[in-house]
């Protein structure tokens, strides 16, 4: 997630520029279609909320980002939903949204380098291994889950000697920051091994990457491969157009989900749209829908790299509001479901069928809004990622769980100085009531 805050947070608008002028390679794109009206947005309510963190110092400058639910094989009611909080680390909570425990980000090699920022954290189906990216040091952090265990059930297993930098080359281009951002990992149904898809940040470089075995029970990885996504695009009118990004920076990714089924990545271009590609990073990527202001000319203010749309051609989506964010499945047998994908700039989320071969169709949209009464839990906005499993998980969610990150929770707590906390925390839906919100069956 980009806010007006700063490079980690910010919005851009889109930018076009002609034909004649632009020497970058272009992918071509139709036109929207003419759509019917807009139906009401479905509204579902959250069930329980996870503790607030506090991006402050008090609050150990922690900001909630990223889900993943680790179901556990021995007794899914002992699930765990394991977060990321950046410079927080990792935080582990139960199915009641209560903390089980912490996990620190790992710390700067000195004084003068960056420190450990835990972003996004993927559960591996069918294993007792999570993997996460470590921005702050451009590297993987592997944990294992001990279902057995009541308290600490996360371990760090990451091969310390033997995990390379993904991006970069040495320190110093860590301390530049353009490392790793999102990801997506899987375990291959054929051969048992286990793969991570790893996004750059400020670059729109996607790495894929194999976890391997190191000495003492740790784990290491190894990278395979480094494909680049498009960064212009050609629009019908002959145009080439880009999406505005800061001066340096490339139109990037962070929210990906692999659907092993069939090793198919789907992957989110922040202010492009929804991407369809091989999970091992082979062949061409298939832009499934764009976000509304696709194809967008805008004018640059130098001074302050902010952006001023012009008159919209009608080239963009109908669904996604940029940015593109986390990206999950609810999956249903033999490739059957949907694929989930939060459109942060309007706080809804937008549901595509899951079979490629029907060309992942969409469906609807949804929103998690604010419950009623006194006690009511609040929405979710601006949400980064999500998380959902499509099966009993005890007597609390016997359909399924859904857990969203909010990125503004509320009620407003305000700090010893008077001003507002920045908190943010992580919603559980009902995978039940989602259903009944939006019409559609899970089952």
């Amino acid at each position: 997630m980009r806010s007006s805050f700063s490079r980690d947070h910010k919005r851009y608008a889109a930018v076009a520029v002609t034909a004649a002028s632009a020497a970058l390679a272009a992918i071509v794109v139709a036109p929207a279609q003419a759509g019917t009206p807009v139906p009401a947005i479905p509204e579902v309510t959250a069930k329980a909320e996870t503790p607030t963190v506090f991006d402050d110092e008090a609050g150990g400058n922690s900001s909630a980002d990223d889900p993943a639910i680790w179901v556990n094989p021995e007794d899914s009611q002992r699930s765990l939903v394991l977060a990321t909080a950046k410079v927080g680390g990792l935080y582990v909570y139960d199915l009641a949204a209560r903390q089980v425990q912490s996990l620190a980000a790992p710390k700067p090699p000195s004084a003068d380098d960056e420190p450990g920022r835990i972003n996004n954290v993927d559960a591996i189906e069918g294993t007792d291994l999570a993997i996460a990216t470590d921005r702050g040091r451009d590297k993987l952090v592997i944990y294992r889950v001990d279902a057995n265990r009541r308290q600490n059930p996360v371990s760090d297993v990451t091969a310390k000697d033997t995990s390379p930098y993904i991006f970069s080359a040495d320190q110093a281009e860590v301390n530049e920051q353009a490392t790793a951002y999102g990801l997506a990992s899987w375990k291959d149904r054929k051969t048992g091994r286990i793969y991570a898809v790893v996004t750059q940040e400020i670059e729109n470089r996607v790495a894929l990457l194999e976890l391997t075995n190191s000495a003492n029970g740790t784990i290491g990885y190894r990278k395979i491969r480094t494909i680049q996504f498009p960064s212009t695009f050609k629009l019908p009118n002959g145009d080439s157009w880009t999406p505005c990004e800061a001066p340096g920076e490339q139109p990037y990714l962070e929210g990906m989900r692999v659907d092993p089924v069939n090793g198919t990545l789907y992957a989110g271009q922040e202010n492009v749209g929804l991407w369809r590609l091989n999970a091992d990073l082979t062949g061409e990527p298939t832009l499934i829908d764009k976000v509304k202001d696709f194809g967008v000319p805008y004018e640059q203010d130098p001074a302050t790299d902010e952006c001023t749309p012009g008159e919209d051609p009608g080239f963009g989506g109908d669904h996604l509001v940029a940015d593109v964010e986390g990206i999950t499945l609810i999956d249903q047998p033999n490739g059957g479901g949907y694929v989930v994908v939060s459109s942060q700039g309007d706080s809804t989320f937008a549901l595509y069928d899951r079979d490629p071969a029907k060309g992942n169709k969409f469906r609807t949209s949804f929103r998690v809004a604010a419950g009623k009464g006194d006690n009511a839990i609040d929405g979710a906005d601006g949400t980064d990622s999500l998380d959902i499993v499509n099966k009993p998980l005890g007597g609390r969610y016997p359909h399924g769980l859904a857990v969203i990150h909010d990125g503004l929770d509320t009620p407003e707590v305000t700090g010893p100085d008077g001003e507002p906390r920045e908190g943010s925390n992580f919603k559980y839906v009902d995978l039940r009531d989602l259903a009944t919100a939006t019409g559609l069956s899970f089952r």
